[in-house]
């Protein structure tokens, strides 16, 4: 036996070992040792890395967990998972190399083949390849597979290596290929493989790039200056790319083809939705989003698939579940979960999915191909039933009165989105669902259900006069109105007319407003409809008084308070007072103001309008300051504030805050004055009339001195 590579201490038992050693029973024949030759065996597996641009956080954080897993004497594991094409293995790659110096004895890869189309790799073939790299002659390699595992463990256990297990499929996959000891083990997949984590393991989880890092990106894969000199056009390439760098990175590579090509030329190929994954493909490469994508989707269990095709039908970025199992028609809580763990769709807050945008344009194309025609136009009118239910309840929580023509989505949809329960709660969610609900209105028409159009459009009114959305108001309006004249129904166009003169009117465009308010008073003065001829007589008066001509706006208010309660709409005579009041407070007559005021007050009341009966109250309070009686004026403003505070309407809280602060200037309470002063303010701020009058008035009594 030579012992020319170390040696043992004589002593049998407890003695200092250095070098290789070998235990055995009985020794036959010669064994032979070589340092030199181990020292050969060192693997150096990992495949080339290349520059990884936008990632130091992500970098950042895989090297905090390694550091902290030494410190507490253990390896590391790491899952890396995202999208197809955004940069698993290069952000991998570009970390691992740097670790070569702290890791000297080797590094080992394999490309488990989770989207093969042989199939996943074989742990155990994979096992033997790292036994015979960390120097297993072949025919040591154990036969079995627990023995291959058993050996590698023992292996791995005293040295210091990094591992790259590439594209796995499973956590069960990986397991058995984690090795043991101080090592590093980095593990990549399209699935978020949460098992890993239950063994210990942490998981980083990749988005694509943010824009600028995308740009940097497209610069540095083109390598001239075009990026530099059209940076404008730059951004726009990576923003239909969407951050994803396998997109950015082809879209150089073309580019790159083609030296006298401006960024502009490709944004113009790459701008219609439809062919821009056939535009992000390299011919006779194998860098292809679409087939990148296409291996995803194979992946997918068979009712995932299918709601990841329905999902392509979706008319907006975003979704709840209760979204997803419209377009299903079925409950998606699993095949949601499936979509999530394959990295095909994205928690963006709770109860709210994404699809990146690429992902979107491709599931749309598999639907195209793989879902009959009857199915997709289905699955659209399931969630358009969704979208307008729920901003019909939504409407019923903020403005009881404001619906007064049906709504055409059946008995109801089978999955009803939770809008809230307050009238703040379902401002709040027509807000989270307005790119939806005004997807919703652009698709309807052109999917053959206009009457959806103008009904969703009405039914989000309150919010956009609540929340002060005027040009979303204004575009749901105008397609809301082609809608209803393209369906030829009269009380749906002057529906659309008058509150669609509304947002004018409240954004500004007075002249406008009076228009529509003309155009719908002709329309139902031609089909005999008194009572919505009577209507317009409240808008038309309220058009002509932001013109300025009070005289006029007095005379058809004056009339409409008349001829409403008689056409049968008590409520509208009501506003009809309101407005007559507001008119008098304005022209100096708080008396007459008064009157009105308290009239329209007992109307709204009876009638249940809670937010117009509060707007009341504060012109009441107003009126009652304006003659020196604040001890009348406080139960008014103080019963309107809470009510309007619990609407979340700035404007009219403003209104009723500025109140209360005049009052506190009546009680002798100059700081308590300016801080409610503040607060209207802010408020008027928020409701995007910092530049009203109202806001001026404040504005004025913060500039007297605190005394005066």
């Amino acid at each position: 036996m030579h012992r020319d590579a170390g040696h043992v201490s004589r002593n049998d038992v407890g003695g200092t070992v250095h070098g290789p050693v070998i235990q055995a029973g009985a020794v036959h024949g010669d064994v032979h040792v070589h340092a030199a030759a181990a020292a050969r065996d060192v693997p150096w597996q990992l495949p080339p890395g290349a520059r990884v641009i936008g990632r130091a956080a992500e970098v950042a954080a895989l090297e905090a967990r390694r550091v902290r897993a030494l410190r507490a004497g253990r390896g590391t594991l790491a899952a890396v998972s995202g999208l197809g094409g955004v940069g698993k293995t290069a952000v991998a790659l570009s970390w691992l190399h740097g670790l070569r110096p702290e890791y000297p004895d080797g590094q080992l890869y394999a490309d488990l083949g989770a989207h093969s189309p042989t199939g996943p790799a074989d742990p155990q073939e994979v096992a033997g390849r790292f036994l015979r790299a960390l120097g297993v002659p072949p025919e040591r390699v154990p036969g079995t597979f627990a023995e291959r595992v058993a050996l590698y463990r023992s292996l791995t256990g005293g040295r210091r290596l990094v591992v790259l297990l590439d594209d796995a499929a499973s956590a069960g996959q990986v397991r058995p290929l984690q090795g043991a000891g101080l090592s590093v083990v980095v593990v990549t997949s399209r699935s978020r493989l949460g098992g890993l984590v239950v063994d210990g393991g942490s998981a980083l989880n990749l988005e694509p790039l943010a824009g600028e890092a995308a740009v940097e990106l497209l610069g540095a894969t083109l390598a001239d200056d075009r990026v530099a000199a059209q940076p404008e056009a730059a951004r726009s390439l990576v923003e239909l790319c969407a951050g994803l760098p396998l997109a950015v990175r082809v879209i150089g590579a073309r580019l790159a083809a083609r030296p006298r090509r401006g960024l502009a030329a490709m944004h113009s190929a790459l701008a219609e939705e439809r062919g821009r994954l056939a535009a992000l493909s390299i011919p006779g490469d194998d860098h292809d989003v679409r087939a990148s994508l296409d291996v995803s989707y194979r992946g997918l269990p068979s009712r995932a698939a299918r709601l990841y095709r329905l999902l392509g039908v979706h008319p907006g970025p975003e979704f709840s579940g209760a979204a997803a199992s419209a377009a299903l028609g079925d409950e998606a809580g699993p095949p949601l979960d499936d979509l999530l763990d394959a990295n095909l769709l994205t928690e963006v807050g709770e109860d709210r999915h994404r699809l990146h945008d690429l992902v979107r344009l491709h599931a749309s194309d598999t639907a195209e191909a793989r879902e009959p025609a009857a199915e997709r136009a289905a699955a659209l009118r399931r969630v358009i039933d969704h979208y307008l239910a729920g901003a019909t309840r939504a409407e019923e929580i903020v403005d009881p009165q404001h619906r007064t023509l049906p709504r055409d989505y059946g008995p109801g949809p089978r999955f009803p989105p939770h809008v809230g329960d307050d009238s703040p709660g379902a401002l709040d969610w027509l807000e989270r669902e307005l790119a939806n609900l005004m997807a919703v209105i652009r698709r309807a028409r052109p999917a053959g259900v206009p009457t959806a159009a103008w009904q969703t459009a009405d039914a989000m009114w309150p919010h956009f006069i609540r929340r002060k959305s005027y040009e979303h108001g204004r575009a749901a309006h105008e397609e809301g109105l082609a809608a209803a004249r393209e369906l030829g129904d009269v009380a749906a166009q002057c529906r659309m007319l008058t509150s669609g003169g509304l947002v004018e009117l409240d954004s500004g465009g007075h002249a406008r407003a009076l228009e529509m308010f003309e155009e719908a008073a002709g329309l139902f003065r031609g089909a005999g409809d008194a009572l919505g001829q009577a209507r317009t007589l409240n808008y038309r008066g309220l058009a002509h008084q932001r013109l300025g001509d009070a005289g006029r706006a007095a005379g058809l208010f004056a009339r409409a308070a008349a001829e409403l309660p008689a056409a049968g709409d008590v409520r509208a005579g009501g506003l009809a007072r309101l407005n007559l009041a507001d008119v008098a407070l304005a022209g100096g007559r708080p008396e007459a103001a008064t009157e009105d005021a308290e009239a329209a007050l007992a109307v709204l009341r009876e009638v249940g309008d809670a937010y117009n009966a509060a707007r009341a109250g504060t012109l009441l309070g107003h009126a009652f300051l304006e003659r020196g009686l604040p001890e009348r004026a406080e139960g008014h403003l103080t019963t309107a504030l809470a009510a309007l505070r619990d609407c979340g309407a700035d404007y009219e809280t403003a209104r009723a805050v500025a109140g209360t602060a005049a009052l506190a200037e009546h009680r002798g309470a100059p700081e308590e004055a300016r801080i409610r002063f503040r607060e209207a303010l802010d408020l008027y701020a928020a409701a995007g009339r910092a530049d009203s009058p109202e806001a001026e008035a404040v504005r004025e009594r913060l500039r007297r001195p605190a005394d005066g």
